[in-house]
């Protein structure tokens, strides 16, 4: 027997599983050809009473993917549900908590618990076994549903099996949910001597019960599970197995212990930050699609329309690729390419709510849902020329009403040029404040200059020399973790000219030339904000670019945007990853990366992205991830991580080669002010 001898048994309750990634490592159709077999038998197990119950990952939409083809099952499922056999949600899908916003996780949880109880499921756990850290505002967001109970993994320190995390019953899955040894050929002996030392260890953390997973990455139930885990009992002196379920764990054990934080502690399990950076496009695309469908929605609502059904559908197919395996960008090719073409529907969706409204609206009407106190430029579109606006874009189409009146058909007589234009709202009736020349940008707020070779920032009468410069360095790691080489010296852009490419009373911009690529820099009449657009040709294979602000202080803390919301986040300046790689197997090296999802703050200073999601801080800088070139998922020989996390397989085209695009705002502001600034790039307002 295996054990320590001691008096009694402890109690397992042992829960079987599946996680359940729609994909990853191979496409969504593959993996659901498998869901097929493992969820017929998963069925058939219930139906018969082999297993007690089964436990669906905490998401609705790989049940959902199930029945689409295999709608006969439908009415089993509904009774096993009822009988409390099977439990699904409360997620619409297992999203990740750090590169989504609080409007989509929100969305999440309100689709996918309408979903669960139409089926009959009324017990419902934040299940987060999976997710790459966890955000401190989840569990208000919990709280907000009625959910009082939470099960995570990565991301948690030298915690207790169960905790309070802000108020939440939160059970620490101590060896995490990866727990295949059951459906292992090894001998019936070798699987107690296993079982044992990972029980040894989850009772070091744990009371008189405790809390086993039995299942991993889409596998099946063995269909002996009972016979294995008689045989294993006998062989144990210490526990006690029995299958149960999650609820029965929680109703047995006490919360004392308390953490009130956010997740990220990478000491005990892989939080795998590369993700944060890694195919940077999916990021851009997903923070593009959340805004301009909650954009819809809102107008929507205010009008009446009945596009609730197409916003829903829209949403469902932005929150399929807000899997931690997708929006991550840690999946194969074929998969992004597939969320790619999702990202595109959601746009269609979204811009022609947008515009359908607007055409049945009276023109010249204004739609409002922030301040209207505040001096904004916005950009619209019209087939001709409006007084008292700005050119900055023109193009070849068909009229907005023409193209939204079922009426009406657009014919080749219709084709005309379409006008990107910018307006004043609200305007102060004063001149322009705005200048450029070759080597200037400025208005009565900012200014920019390139001087001596250096670019140099203007806050009022205080300069910032040197303030901005682009870097790169080799990246010999994979899209889970950032790879330093431990000798390897920043590259530094040389800033060789600039010139000006737009002149006007409301918006101008200047074109830097540097030997990496060309920085076009705009700023508009009253503005606080100097927005950058990078648009280059990438030619490197495993590198990571990043804009870098030398600040005059160490950044010793940030506030960032979590879940629509202000954090705050402490850092060590001087800690250097190269000088604290790992040199023994199941380690992660620790960054001073942390992600973002629009903004970053830092003595006095901000940043505001457009899909780039990923900070770094070292020393008296902050450094905003541009892109990140890699071409594998999982790089056995990654110097930053000594443990494979998930398959070698090549993504050749996670190393973005060819153009990409990275646009960012900055300026000097406090920070009770962030969400007026981000309101300027990411306007809730539509002008007719």
């Amino acid at each position: 027997m295996f054990g320590k001898k001691k008096n009694g048994k402890k109690e397992v309750i042992a829960y079987v599983h599946s996680h359940w990634d729609r994909e990853w490592y191979r496409e969504f159709e593959v993996f659901r050809l498998r869901l097929l077999k493992v969820f017929d038998n998963v069925l058939n197990l219930l139906e018969n009473n082999i297993i007690p119950s089964f436990y669906f990952d905490g998401q609705v939409a790989a049940l959902l993917d199930y029945l689409e083809l295999r709608p006969e099952k439908e009415e089993l499922v509904r009774k096993l549900i009822s009988e409390k056999k099977l439990f699904i949600g409360p997620f619409y899908c297992l999203v990740d908590e750090f590169l989504t916003d609080g409007i989509c996780f929100r969305k999440n949880l309100e689709i996918g618990m309408k979903i669960a109880k139409d089926f009959g499921c009324v017990d419902f756990v934040g299940y987060l076994a999976d997710t790459f850290g966890h955000s401190r505002n989840v569990p208000d967001i919990l709280k907000e549903f009625d959910i009082d109970k939470a099960v995570v993994w990565r991301g948690c320190g030298d915690f207790s099996s169960e905790f309070k995390w802000f108020g939440i019953n939160t059970v620490n899955l101590v060896r995490g949910y990866f727990m295949d040894i059951l459906s292992s050929d090894i001998p019936i002996k070798e699987k107690a001597q296993i079982l044992a030392d990972n029980l040894d260890k989850i009772a070091e953390k744990s009371s008189d019960v405790l809390l086993l997973p039995i299942g991993a990455d889409h596998l099946s139930v063995p269909e002996n599970i009972f016979e294995q885990l008689d045989w294993i009992n006998c062989y144990l002196y210490d526990y006690e197995i029995h299958l149960g379920s999650i609820f029965e764990y929680f109703d047995k054990v006490k919360f004392k212990e308390k953490h009130n934080e956010e997740l990220r502690d990478n000491s005990k399990t892989f939080i795998l930050p590369g993700s944060y950076s890694a195919r940077t496009r999916l990021k851009q695309l997903n923070t593009q699609c959340s805004y301009k469908l909650d954009l819809a929605n809102k107008i929507q609502y205010n009008f009446g329309s009945n596009y609730e059904n197409a916003i829903e559908y829209a949403y469902k197919l932005l929150l399929q690729n807000q899997a931690h395996d997708g929006i991550c960008g840690c999946s194969t090719d074929l998969v992004h390419q597939e969320n790619i073409s999702r990202y595109n529907k959601v746009m269609q969706i979204a811009d022609t709510i947008i515009e359908e409204i607007k055409f049945n609206q009276e023109k010249n009407l204004s739609i409002t849902f922030g301040s209207t106190d505040k001096y904004k430029i916005l950009e619209v579109e019209r087939n001709m020329i409006e007084p008292n606006s700005q050119i900055i874009q023109k193009r070849k189409g068909f009229p907005t009403e023409l193209l939204h009146n079922v009426n009406k058909i657009p014919v080749t007589e219709d084709y005309t040029t379409i006008y990107t234009l910018i307006k004043e709202f609200n305007a102060d009736g004063k001149n322009s404040d705005l200048f450029a020349d070759n080597s200037n940008l400025f208005n009565s707020k900012i200014r920019i200059a390139l001087e001596n070779g250096q670019l140099n920032i203007y806050d009022k009468e205080k300069c910032y020399k040197n303030f901005i410069q682009f870097i790169r360095c080799k990246d010999y790691g994979d899209t889970y973790n950032f790879g330093p080489v431990e000798n390897d010296v920043y590259e530094i852009a040389e800033i060789k000219s600039a010139k000006v490419i737009m002149n006007g009373a409301l918006r101008s911009t200047i074109r830097i030339f540097t030997n990496f690529f060309n920085v076009d820099v705009t700023l508009d009449k009253h503005s606080k904000l100097l927005k950058f657009k990078i648009k280059w040709l990438n030619l490197l294979s495993n590198h990571l670019w990043q804009v870098r602000f030398n600040l005059n202080n160490p950044v010793k803390e940030t506030k960032s945007e979590d879940m629509n919301l202000l954090i705050t986040r402490k850092f060590d300046p001087n800690y250097n990853i190269r000088e604290n790689l790992p040199q023994s197997k199941g380690y992660e090296a620790k960054t001073n990366t942390a992600p973002m999802q629009r903004f970053v703050w830092t003595n006095g200073f901000g940043v505001i992205t457009k899909g780039l999601t990923e900070y770094e801080v070292y020393k008296n800088t902050l450094n905003i991830t541009l892109l990140r070139s890699v071409g594998i998922i999982s790089n056995p020989k990654n110097p930053a991580r000594t443990t494979p996390a998930g398959p070698p397989l090549e993504v050749p085209e996670a190393q973005q080669l060819g153009e990409n695009i990275a646009e960012f705002a900055i300026g000097f502001f406090p920070v009770k002010d962030w969400a007026e600034y981000v309101e300027e790039i990411y306007p809730q307002t539509v002008l007719f």
